[in-house]
């Protein structure tokens, strides 16, 4: 291994007796095959397919594709804020243009895995610009069995860093495993929209999309020494627009074993405050269970006011063993 630096020079090779002249010939040359080129360019032919309107497409396509243009710039510019995933971390997510232009575009093969034409929808819970729209979050919309606030903040670690952008870091890097498994995956925003969606729209967007899974990723907010996670899953509800009787039973099939995937990748334990040690609660209050058609749970990952779960949430590297649970519970429901 060489170093070329300051107090360095390489031995320079010998020169060629011959060099001297050759190059003094070819700059000579130079500036006249230049004035030609470009005197053929203003007047070519229009005709011929090789003039400037073929240039100047090239030159936009190249534009177009190259990383740090206005198109991706366009894209990134709503996720300003969500581009802090935590405290001291070193592992992060790429950013939306970034995992945008990586994703499979209309002219890419179709992809390939044991997931191969199994749809996923990943559901970020709350959203960092929510507490910008206080007025658009708390609108009443109808979950079947009564009426719900759109959305709220979300709750936060005492330091400050919050579950929206902790939900969305997640399902970022859940997407990424999926789609290398073959899955067509949507997130319900992905950091490119102000507010929301509301929790109807939330529910409506799997069922457009008619997903095969749904998740919801969430934190808690309880009191400290409330640790551990949980998966809800949906209860029995026939009311209004809502009925989730058809999805109960494939829901808690997703839900335990998403529940003990997350186990296993995490090492975190069930809840010791909520669903008597088994991690698994039936809810018949949650809008984005009551309006889905599909089969779909919540996970609460861990409990951002207890200063222990904090310390993991805040962790690029221990958010990544959570989306890998997450994603390795959705694989093992769509594989069976």
């Amino acid at each position: 291994m060489s170093y070329v630096g300051p107090d360095f020079d390489p031995p320079q090779p010998r020169r060629s007796p011959l060099r001297r002249p050759l190059v003094v010939a070819v700059a000579a040359l130079v500036p006249g095959a230049l004035a030609g080129w470009l005197l053929w360019q203003a007047t070519g032919s229009s005709g011929d397919g090789g003039g400037s309107g073929s240039t100047a497409a090239a030159a936009s396509s190249s534009s177009a594709g190259a990383p740090g243009t206005s198109n991706s710039a366009k894209t990134s510019a709503p996720s300003n804020r969500t581009a802090s995933t935590g405290p001291g971390d070193d592992d992060k997510v790429p950013s939306p243009s970034a995992s945008r232009s990586e994703s499979r575009s209309s002219s890419d093969p179709a992809p390939s895995g044991p997931l191969k034409g199994k749809v996923v929808v990943l559901d970020p819970g709350h959203n960092p610009g929510n507490f910008r729209h206080t007025t658009e979050i708390n609108r009443k919309v109808d979950i079947g069995t009564n009426w719900k606030e759109c959305d709220t903040t979300g709750t936060s670690t005492n330091s400050g860093y919050t579950e929206a952008d902790f939900t969305l870091d997640v399902a970022r890097r859940a997407r990424k495993i999926l789609e290398e498994q073959g899955a067509t995956v949507k997130l319900t925003q992905d950091g490119n929209r102000a507010w929301g969606p509301c929790i109807d729209e939330r529910a409506r967007i799997g069922n457009e999309a008619k997903a095969d899974a749904v998740v919801s990723i969430h934190a808690d907010g309880s009191g400290a020494g409330n640790r551990g996670f949980h998966v809800i899953l949906p209860g029995a509800v026939h009311s209004g627009g809502a009925d989730t009787r058809p999805i109960v039973a494939p829901s808690r099939d997703l839900g335990e074993r998403v529940a003990g995937r997350f186990v296993r990748n995490t090492g975190s334990a069930p809840s010791n405050y909520v669903g008597g040690g088994t991690g698994l609660v039936t809810r018949q209050d949650l809008g984005g269970l009551n309006l889905s058609t599909v089969p779909k749970v919540f996970i609460e990952c861990g409990n951002m006011r207890d200063s222990k779960d904090a310390a993991l949430l805040t962790s690029g590297a221990w958010r990544q063993k959570a989306a890998q649970g997450i994603s390795e519970g959705i694989s093992s429901f769509l594989s069976k």
